[in-house]
């Protein structure tokens, strides 16, 4: 009688498990869309204003002060400030993830562009290339490795940050999954959960890690 007893057993543990994995599986999903327009949206903001800051020294001067008021704020103190304005837990979920992944690479890309030899950039000049056309043909290649760091950066911040506010907003997502599943006391499921939630990190930074080795050429 017990054989049986045993192999049901573990038959339901295999199942509760694959459940568990699909779970995991579904709620990562919804933060990878959240994280995916929030980091578009800085991509957006953050790459032409840099540009436009290491190309000026006059607005970098201007706009230096703003920024370093706002970037040591954490991105999770701009939560309750987003859900009273925006009265959504998933735009301000998405507003939070554009606001922690502007800052890596707005200053990546100015000091990318700042940081291009003034030699390059005379030589453009005496060829009379038009500004539009030097930011495309000059600057942006050899700010590109820079560029790129900054945008690797802000993904690992944004995929850490989401699970973060999920946890705070709750009703869906792998951070609420994560929750949920402690407060039932299911350990197996964070273990699980956590171990997607590397996976996926790891990921998105090998892709922005490979684009960043495809754009690095010697000098």
């Amino acid at each position: 009688m017990s054989a049986p007893n045993c192999g049901s057993t573990s038959s339901g543990r295999s199942t509760t498990t694959g459940r568990t994995t699909r779970a995991s599986a579904s709620s990562s999903a919804i933060p990878s869309r959240r994280v995916g327009l929030g980091y578009l949206l800085a991509v957006l903001v953050a790459i032409p204003l840099g540009f436009l800051i290491g190309m000026s020294p006059l607005i970098s001067k201007a706009l230096d002060p703003f920024i370093q008021v706002l970037k040591p704020i954490s991105p999770l103190a701009w939560m309750p400030l987003a859900l009273y304005t925006i009265k959504d837990s998933a735009i301000s979920a998405i507003f939070v993830i554009f606001i922690c992944s502007v800052w890596p690479m707005l200053l990546n890309t100015a000091f990318g562009v700042a940081a291009v030899r003034k030699e390059w950039i005379n030589v453009a000049r005496t060829l009379e290339v038009g500004t539009v056309r030097r930011a495309f043909t000059v600057i942006l290649p050899a700010a590109a490795p820079t560029i790129l760091t900054g945008m690797r950066i802000s993904i690992g911040i944004a995929w850490l940050v989401i699970v973060a506010a999920e946890m705070l907003v709750g009703g869906t997502g792998i951070g609420y999954f994560v929750w949920n599943e402690w407060n039932n006391l299911s350990i197996t499921n964070v273990i699980i959960a956590i171990l997607l939630i590397g996976i996926v990190g790891m990921l998105l930074d090998q892709i922005l890690a490979r684009f960043t080795r495809m754009v690095t050429f010697p000098e």
